[in-house]
């Protein structure tokens, strides 16, 4: 049987019952539509979670305290006198700047309103290490941090949930823990990261989180952040810090009681974790395409029993088992790609409302369809269609041409 012909007599049979051909459609759209849906969400995930990370820069080293691969006993705390000698530039040549920082956690008020975002006691380099820029006001100054100056930064986050808005904020006073500051200007939005908002952060001098809102020891920080004078440089500048934290904290190579990071490794992992997360997606989605290719299979074999006195008359006239074989799959097949084609609109249309809903609710996140999840998505509903098809097509072509012309 000719292809062509074996198309038109499938299209024939499918609309002689368009609503269960129909249905049978809507199987599959769900399927593909599904997986085009989760991959895209993954995909847009990764890509804005990745990108994130590489907005602070590719030359970051994060310094921490405590060894996440070794049960270190009495280890010790960084120190600002560890922040000093990293500073050094006879002991680290390859370091250009370093930040301190301390983080945790506060209540911020203001006119009733009230959150709980992160903080992070900084110094004034802070904002050239890790990259952040102002839309208002002006950054923490080391005036600031000498005096435990009662300011503070607000991310646009925070702005938003206190004021109701993001900018003329400048001057306004908000209550941390019950203590007034003053805010000295607004980040500039950097969107989501690998643990949650960017922007939802406050920032205020080192020493005045230290003492009075974090309640830290007098010259403890939490984290380093350290950036090397160029992307080439960042092994080294990571060799020369580990090398000035054993010396003075008298540690041996293996049992360094502190855990540096660099934007490579960060990279690496969150790739890793959107990946496996991409996976897991699809996979999910794909079980509704199997489900799609069970009913394929069922209204196939009630074509055929339908169908047995036709599939006789065939044989009799000298169709071949090729023939009929051809025929059943073809329909089969078409049935899967209709259901692909269709999908991968649908699928497309769902990313693009979760975008938009995403953005509507603060979170700017773009699903990206690529032309990779179009391609396995139509060639998984095409190869469903005909792995569900084989079985129903091969009973009909096992028909013996007598009992078909026979039966009821």
């Amino acid at each position: 049987m000719d292809i062509v012909l074996a198309i038109k007599e499938a299209l024939e049979s499918l609309s002689a019952n368009k609503l269960r051909a129909g249905l049978t459609i809507l199987g599959i759209v769900i399927g593909v539509a599904a997986v085009i849906a989760m991959l895209a969400i993954g995909t847009g995930a990764q890509n804005t979670i990745l990108g994130s990370i590489n907005s602070v820069g590719t030359n970051l080293l994060f310094v921490f305290q405590g060894n996440t691969q070794q049960d270190i006993r009495n280890e010790q705390p960084i120190t600002m006198s560890d922040v000093n000698a990293m500073e050094d530039v006879l002991q680290a040549p390859h370091v250009q700047m370093v930040s301190p920082v301390v983080y945790g956690y506060v209540n911020a008020t203001y006119g009733g309103e009230t959150t709980r975002p992160e903080l992070l006691g900084v110094t004034s380099n802070f904002e050239t290490t890790a990259n952040y820029g102002l839309s208002e006001g002006s950054f923490i100054s080391d005036e600031n941090v000498n005096g435990r100056a009662s300011v503070a930064l607000i991310g646009p986050d925070v702005a938003e949930k206190l004021f109701g808005r993001r900018d003329m904020i400048t001057g306004e006073t908000i209550r941390l823990e019950g203590q007034p500051f003053r805010v000295i200007g607004v980040l500039e939005s950097k969107g989501g990261g690998s643990v949650g908002s960017q922007d939802n952060v406050i920032f205020v001098p080192l020493t005045t989180a230290r003492v009075r809102l974090l309640d830290r020891e007098r010259d403890h920080v939490d984290i380093v952040y350290i950036q090397a004078v160029d992307a080439e440089s960042v092994t080294t500048a990571s060799n020369e810090v580990a090398q000035i934290l054993r010396t003075r904290h008298h540690t041996e190579i293996g049992l360094d009681d502190f855990t540096i990071y660099t934007q490579e490794d960060i990279l690496s992992v969150a790739g890793t974790i959107t990946s496996v997360l991409t996976i897991f997606l699809g996979g999910i989605a794909a079980i509704s395409l199997l489900v799609g290719g069970i009913g394929i299979m069922n209204i196939m074999l009630v074509s055929v029993t339908e169908r047995t006195k036709e599939i006789g008359l065939r044989k009799a006239l000298g169709a071949r088992k090729a023939d009929i074989l051809l025929q059943f799959l073809t329909e089969s097949s078409l049935l899967s790609l209709f259901g692909g084609i269709i999908g991968i609109v649908f699928g497309w249309l769902i990313s693009v409302a979760v975008g938009k809903i995403a953005t509507a609710s603060g979170t700017p996140f773009t699903p990206a369809v690529g032309l990779n999840a179009i391609l396995l998505a139509t060639l998984f509903s095409t190869a469903v269609g005909l792995f569900f098809g084989i079985y129903p097509a091969n009973r009909a072509a096992n028909l013996e041409p007598v009992e078909a012309l026979r039966y009821e």
